[in-house]
């Protein structure tokens, strides 16, 4: 077990010996949860990661995400 501080933009690095032993890459996405009071980080996916592997549709990627964030937007008010 390692210790790891949390930093004034609430941001953590990963140890050495655990993003080797993970075989951790800059950019990839993680899930965070709490459970039972721990911290859990968990390897995720976003939309992003299908990218080339999703059949042609007549939306790119960039426009179903730019409309998912507007949509969330319009929720908030």
């Amino acid at each position: 077990m390692q210790a790891v501080k949390v930093l004034p933009k609430w941001q953590i690095t990963i140890p050495k010996t655990i993003r080797k032993k993970m075989d951790l890459k800059v950019g990839e996405t993680f899930v965070i949860e709490e459970k039972e009071g721990q911290v859990v980080l968990k390897r995720g996916k976003t939309i992003f990661d299908y990218v080339g592997t999703l059949p042609k549709m007549e939306v790119s990627i960039e426009e179903i995400r730019e409309l998912a964030i507007s949509e969330a937007a319009h929720e908030r008010i």
